[in-house]
């Protein structure tokens, strides 16, 4: 069974998926917080480094945006001249630039920007620009997948690209010829007001985050929706009814005095999936340690003592290890490099399984993720991309007293104790 719970309480909301009553995403919004990522803005170009083929645009924020030159040059592959030009030649300071946000502010860093625009709708990516057609590849059926590339190119216009998401798959022409027209008229909307207005300036922003979810997650595979507000129920029940009866009709109103979250149980998972150590089933347990560059997770069987064979005790383990750390790159929305220090095994055979499994699970994650393989030192190496602040930067601040750390003096702790 799958179930999309959301809870809202003033400003702030949240968003949870469960797959067979286990937290597998987890997502929570308040409006000042609001993503910035898929945001269109009119920009002013403030440095262009020919040096490092890449320009630093103001598009408002507190910090500069970053925009490669590959992210100015032209989508369509045979439209890339083979000796790419320098960045000085394509734009200059001063100058007003359309972009759009594919990465948030982290740390240090400006948000990361493009002028390869995509707006992502309920059955189609609208890319205006792309010139191609794309169907997702988690639609198996050859015959499907060339009935909606027929449909795609029957609906697109010369120089506009589509890409047809997973959920299109045995919808209606009428159907993906409606999401398209919205989309087209979100961007004529933004091009009307690039022309008249002065830079910086947000022209365009996503839908916030139970919309998001509701468009990419909320399908005829997720059984039910339960929502805790009555009000914003019954308009999330209108707009679902434009695109599906049937899925409508899964939206429940959440009436109980106990909390939604406790009722469903997303509170005491999402606590205990946040934590460094996290516990698995047999008795091993997981460490996560991140850094600015990576995340590095420890692999140890803890209290598990398994069976006399110990290769088959590591490998047991490191299995369990390896859905559970799945889960919780996509609860916790960890991206960028990861790094995997499972059991040592001795079976080659064992190791393989435990690179397909990874793969397996990873294809559950609407986020692109790869097992790249083994390292000479023996351990895994994984990368899954970063758009986005983590769970755990969006939930946690850094302490005052270890600066983030973990760790103070021991004269300090000393000090502490004997108050």
């Amino acid at each position: 069974m799958k179930q999309i719970v959301v809870h809202c309480r003033d400003t702030l909301t949240q968003v949870a998926l469960l797959e067979e009553r286990v937290l597998t995403e987890f997502y929570a919004e308040r409006p000042v917080d609001k993503q910035l990522v898929g945001s269109v803005y009119i920009g002013k170009v403030v440095n262009v480094l020919p040096g490092m083929q890449a320009a630093f645009v103001d598009i408002g924020l507190d910090k500069n945006a970053f925009l490669y030159i590959d992210d100015l040059l032209p989508a369509h592959l045979d439209k890339i001249p083979l000796v790419k030009p320098s960045i000085s030649e394509l734009i200059q300071p001063g100058q007003k630039l359309l972009v759009q946000v594919i990465k948030e502010p982290l740390g240090t860093k400006g948000a990361r920007i493009t002028t390869h625009f995509s707006l992502p709708g309920r059955w189609i990516v609208y890319m205006p620009n792309a010139d191609y057609v794309g169907v997702s590849r988690k639609i198996s059926s050859e015959q499907e997948r060339s009935r909606l590339k027929d449909v795609a190119e029957q609906l697109r216009r010369p120089g506009e690209g589509l890409i047809i998401r997973t959920v299109a798959e045995h919808e209606t022409l009428v159907a993906l010829e409606r999401d398209l027209g919205v989309m087209r008229g979100d961007w004529e909307d933004v091009l009307r007001l690039a022309e008249t207005s002065e830079a910086p300036l947000l022209l365009y922003r996503e839908p916030g985050v139970l919309d998001r979810v509701v468009r990419d997650a909320f399908n005829d595979y997720v059984d039910e929706l339960i929502i805790d507000d009555p009000v914003r129920g019954e308009a999330l029940g209108r707009r679902v009814r434009e695109m599906s009866e049937e899925l409508a009709q899964r939206i429940h109103i959440y009436k109980k005095r106990e909390p939604v979250f406790v009722a469903y149980p997303v509170k005491e998972q999402l606590e205990r999936a946040m934590k460094r150590k996290v516990w698995l089933k047999s008795g091993g347990y997981l460490v996560l340690d991140r850094t600015e560059a990576l995340t590095v997770i420890d692999v140890n069987t803890g209290k598990f003592t398994g069976t006399d064979d110990p290769e088959a005790t590591v490998f047991t383990t490191n299995a369990e290890a390896a859905a559970e750390i799945a889960r919780l790159l996509r609860l916790r929305d960890i991206g960028g490099i990861v790094l995997v220090d499972f059991i040592d095994m001795t079976s080659d055979k064992h190791r393989a399984d435990i690179a397909a499994l990874l793969e397996q699970e990873f294809r559950k994650d609407r986020t692109k993720t790869f097992a790249v393989g083994w390292t000479k030192l023996g351990l895994m190496e994984i990368t899954r991309k970063k758009a986005r602040e983590s769970l755990d930067d969006s939930m946690f601040a850094v302490c005052g007293v270890c600066g983030g750390t973990g760790k103070v003096p021991i004269e300090r702790a000393s000090q502490g104790k004997r108050r």
